[in-house]
């Protein structure tokens, strides 16, 4: 008998099944760690099904989620998870009309009827806020991430709440927008360090911003805890390890999300191929965890006299 070098065509199976087995996953930016781990969840539950998975970036431009999506459809994949841009409903518009099944990953679009597997963003914040209060804080800044950005926004809800809860004002100016990067953090960062009245804790809304949270104040010739407290959400895992003072932050659990999303849509497609069966929705939060670092220090009449003196040194030789 003849031993021959066989392989599959899968794209003659395809036509014939009118299945690729393969899932499309678009995010914004793999190099951010959080997505790296989301991805590695999503292609673990797929490969256990046997999907294969191809993953694109759209460095939160929705021309590029649009074009993707585009070239996604063209390579005939069966379904799609995707962390959207954050632009307006209206903006889904080609999604939804491509019929491409889609399941929503650590972001949604409000009002688009797909299930989404996102952490527990506003209890989370809630729980990050209410830890800086409960150390003396109250000029607390905030660094948000783009508009419309879902994760983004449910964060700001639970340091909205904290703030109400404990019946302190709102400041607007401690309030700005980074880009979710660290450049953009930096940015930010300096923003609020320049205020007349600086805040005396700065919340960062993602890891990449929490690191330029960190070098602008470095930059600014200012040490964390001692003048200006710092508390993430989320941080990369190797943070842990190498920073000192190490970081307080919201710990999340982004091999979980991608797992669970992938699952989802693969239920989905499977019950998509059987007639008679109505696709249902699902919202699911994954818990979070605040990890208590030494970022946060105790706001007592001590510090805030140090922090003072401090902050004048600074601005006199930046003068």
């Amino acid at each position: 008998m003849i031993k021959l070098d066989y392989h599959p065509d899968r794209v003659a199976r395809s036509l014939r099944t009118q299945k690729t087995h393969s899932i499309g996953l678009i995010i914004s930016d793999i190099s951010n760690p959080f997505f790296s781990v989301l991805v590695r969840g999503a292609e673990d539950a797929a490969a256990e099904q046997g999907y294969s998975v191809i993953i694109a970036n759209t460095d939160e431009d929705l021309e590029k989620e649009r074009l993707y999506v585009n070239v996604l459809r063209q390579r005939r994949i069966d379904g799609l998870l995707i962390a959207p841009t954050g632009q307006l409903d209206e903006d889904l518009e080609f999604l939804t009309s491509s019929r491409i099944p889609f399941v929503f990953v650590d972001r949604r679009i409000e009002g688009v009827a797909a299930s989404a597997f996102l952490s527990d963003n506003i209890e989370g914040a809630f729980g990050a806020t209410r830890h800086l209060i409960e150390h003396g804080h109250a000029r607390i800044g905030i660094i948000l991430g783009l508009h419309g950005v879902s994760s983004s926004e449910e964060r700001y809800l639970g340091y909205q709440r904290a703030l109400r809860e404990s019946r302190i004002a709102a400041d607007p100016q401690l309030v700005v927008r980074g880009d979710l990067r660290i450049p953009g953090g930096v940015r930010a960062c300096n923003e609020l360090l320049d205020l007349p009245s600086p805040p005396t804790a700065i919340f960062s809304l993602n890891n990449l911003t929490a690191i330029g949270v960190l070098c602008a104040i470095k930059e600014h010739g200012l040490r964390y805890p001692d003048d200006v407290s710092v508390i993430s959400f989320d941080s990369p895992w190797w943070m842990e390890r190498v920073l000192s003072p190490s970081l307080t932050y919201v710990r999340q659990d982004p091999y979980e999300i991608g797992r669970q999303a992938m699952r989802r849509l693969i239920e989905e497609l499977e019950s998509h191929a059987s007639e008679g069966l109505e696709k249902t929705t699902n919202l699911v939060r994954i818990p979070t965890e605040l990890v208590l670092g030494e970022s946060v220090r105790g706001l007592g009449d001590e510090a805030r006299s140090q922090r003072a003196s401090r902050l004048d040194v600074s601005a006199s030789s930046e003068a």
